[in-house]
């Protein structure tokens, strides 16, 4: 009797993850659908439901994906960990930084349990539903983009850790969203009606000023509005409220559109601007992580500076613990400290950093 190799792959529920695991179980795996329960997911389903159908917990359509798939179904509850990448994500808006909590999920909580689970069931693939593609380069695993660019996932996972990418398999890195959705149709999968789920998971539920408002409310407090000259223009409701490049819901006229274009904690004060403020050069990245070999030096590469941003050319400078510069050959927009600039040679994804401050020159 031939023994299967094992595969585990985390499972939400939707038609992503669950097509995934129907081409792992086609590719001649013993496959473990793995369940995260964090706490939030039942609320979100409730309020994604469509008004005509019941609300359907996420961990029933998880148990419904592996029935109609014939696979194994496990779910942890895990709510304390995931209670932390909330905690994370409110101490950043206090901060008066941008957070991006679906890169911390990953790292500090998907795939920590992920590849713990797998080890604690003697299986040497992990797998998701990301679109993201892991390609072999002079012999090593590397992540590369999805084939579906608009789809491509492959920034939320700059900081997974290298380790992992040999035992990593992304099922959707070569499909389209049509494609995933097609597959869904013809194996008859209960997840394929199921609506989109948010950028943030826990949003559907709890909205972001009251988490902030939960673990910090002097994030909340007013303060003053100014210009980039210094002079105040008016008052703010709370930094938590506000990003760097946010146009809607400033409450002040100013006789020409403007953005957000600084945010201090210290002296919890929103600066606007004109458009033009908000064009910047330069970077500082902190925490550098990466998934190639470190540089010890300057290096080419087309960098972003958040999920939407089309990679731009820029020279990135390794410094001092951990740190790494990153200088455009043209100012980019709304640079925004919080979230992360990541490296890309062509399809590869080489690491990145948490931007800590942008500069105009």
């Amino acid at each position: 009797m031939t023994i299967k190799p094992k595969a585990v792959v985390a499972m939400s529920g939707g038609v992503d993850s669950s097509v995934a695991a129907a081409l792992l179980r086609d590719q001649g795996y013993d496959v473990i659908g793995l369940h995260l329960d964090t706490g939030v997911e039942t609320g979100a389903a409730r309020a994604d439901s469509p008004p005509d159908s019941p609300p359907l917990p996420a961990a029933e359509q998880v148990r419904r994906v592996g029935q109609a798939l014939g696979i194994h179904i496990e779910s942890l509850a895990r709510h304390a960990e995931f209670e932390r990448v909330i905690r994370t994500f409110a101490d950043e808006y206090a901060r008066g930084r941008t957070p991006n909590p679906c890169i911390v999920c990953n790292e500090r909580f998907k795939f920590a349990h992920l590849i713990e689970h797998a080890d604690h069931v003697g299986a040497e693939i992990v797998a998701t539903g990301h679109y993201a593609r892991i390609v072999q380069r002079e012999g090593s695993a590397m992540l590369a983009r999805g084939v579906d660019r608009p789809k491509d996932q492959s920034y939320y996972l700059f900081r997974v850790s290298r380790r992992v990418l040999p035992r990593l398999r992304l099922p959707l890195g070569e499909m389209t969203k049509p494609q995933t959705r097609e597959h869904a149709r013809a194996l008859g999968l209960p997840a394929l009606d199921r609506p989109e789920s948010q950028d943030v998971c826990f949003a559907s539920r709890f909205p972001y000023v009251e988490i902030v408002r939960r673990y910090h409310p002097e994030a909340l407090r007013p303060g003053e509005v100014h210009e980039p000259t210094g002079r105040v223009i008016g008052q703010h409701e709370g930094l938590a409220n506000y990003t760097i490049g946010q146009r809607r819901g400033l409450g002040i006229a100013a006789g020409q559109p403007m953005y957000v274009a600084g945010i201090d904690a210290a002296e919890n004060a929103v600066t606007l601007g004109p458009r033009e403020a908000l064009l910047q050069r330069r970077l500082v990245g902190s925490e550098a992580r990466w998934l190639a070999d470190p540089p010890d030096g300057p290096f080419r590469a087309h960098a972003k500076v958040r999920y939407r941003h089309r990679a731009a050319p820029a020279t990135v400078t390794p410094l001092d613990g951990d740190r790494v510069e990153t200088v455009f050959d043209e100012p980019q927009w709304a640079i925004t400290p919080g979230q992360a600039v990541v490296f890309y040679d062509d399809e590869v994804l080489l690491g990145g950093a948490w931007i800590d401050a942008r500069y105009d020159e």
